[in-house]
């Protein structure tokens, strides 16, 4: 048997995910030549849609997809990448759950395109034009832009076979999850492809893993307030760190450097919604009601890197 071919895509992402794979340094030449890359559109390989499009549908063992479904564009190549992949798997949160970018949602097109064009500081447009999805250049030149959609996740476009999480994905974790590719070792089809524990399960903050029990929060502050102690718990200090629901997979890597966790990493096993989850648990934690008027924009505390993939999908206005 020949090598495995793999693809990836990067859609409306950062190109952040891109990066996790190099950052796994000399063990990437080992899974590059262990496997035949097919397609990696935009950033590694000058592939045409029309030659990717060419080959045979479920030619491709392994899809990775990056990045959230942003315009028609993206939408096409979902349903593309699905047909020729047998295995199709969103790579980084905002292919999983949308992402930072996700937020975008909050907002119409026209209200972004507005602000983008002609709102901003910055923006020299005297004319006030705005892009337009077709538009005639010297009379003959017919020039197209891919159609704004909402943000979406894979899975609203696309049947997802796996999900991996993070803002990126941690380098440790992208190892693991290859090799189990490789391997065929791979959890159930729907499953995040993880380590199964909440960062707070492997945070050296953790009063629990030192034989204490968990103090109630009984102020909320930012994170710019207030001196932070070094092995103390940020979520009892009063800093709202939802490493209580969120995956582990990056080593708890946020609150190392004393910056509470905001959620990349994707709910922990069995959250179908990790805003609402997360919702819950700072209310269980909070000292009283009066301390939720201090929460500080909560929409984009809870919701910062899930809004498409969760129940509100785009629907809240501000």
């Amino acid at each position: 048997m020949g090598k495995p071919k793999i693809a990836y895509y990067l859609a409306g992402g950062c190109g952040g995910c891109d990066i996790s794979l190099v950052d796994l340094s000399e063990f990437l030449i080992d899974v590059v030549t262990a496997v035949d890359i097919v397609f990696f559109a935009p950033t590694l390989l000058d592939v045409k849609y029309k030659d990717f499009e060419a080959l045979p549908d479920g030619s491709i063992e392994v899809g990775f997809w990056s990045g959230n479904v942003r315009n028609k564009e993206h939408e096409h190549m979902a349903k593309t990448m699905r047909r020729k992949c047998k295995t199709l798997i969103a790579y980084g949160i905002c292919a999983s759950l949308g992402g930072i970018k996700g937020l975008v949602n909050l907002y119409t097109n026209q209200e972004l395109l507005e602000k983008a064009y002609r709102d901003t500081f910055s923006t020299d447009n005297p004319t006030g034009e705005l892009p337009s999805p077709k538009v005639t250049v010297d009379g003959k030149y017919e020039l197209e832009l891919p159609e704004l959609t909402e943000v979406r996740t894979l899975g609203q476009v696309v049947e997802v076979d796996y999900l991996i999480g993070g803002c990126p994905p941690h380098y440790e974790q992208v190892k693991k999850a290859l090799i189990a590719l490789l391997e065929g070792k791979l959890p159930p089809p729907g499953s995040w492809i993880t380590m199964g524990h909440a960062v707070c399960e492997i945070c050296k903050r953790n009063p629990v893993l030192k034989g204490k029990s968990k103090e109630i929060t009984t102020e909320v502050k930012r994170i710019i307030e207030g001196e932070l102690e070094e092995e103390r718990c940020l979520l009892e200090a009063g800093y709202l760190c939802l490493g209580p629901v969120t995956q582990g997979d990056c080593g708890a890597s946020c609150l190392k450097v004393n910056i509470p966790c905001r959620g990349c990493g994707g709910p922990i096993p069995e959250v179908s919604d990790f805003g609402l989850r997360a919702i819950n648990m700072i209310a269980s934690v909070l000292e009283n009601e009066e301390l939720v008027d201090k929460i500080e924009d909560p929409l984009h505390l809870f919701y910062r890197y899930s809004l498409p993939g969760s129940m509100l999908g785009g629907r809240i206005k501000k």
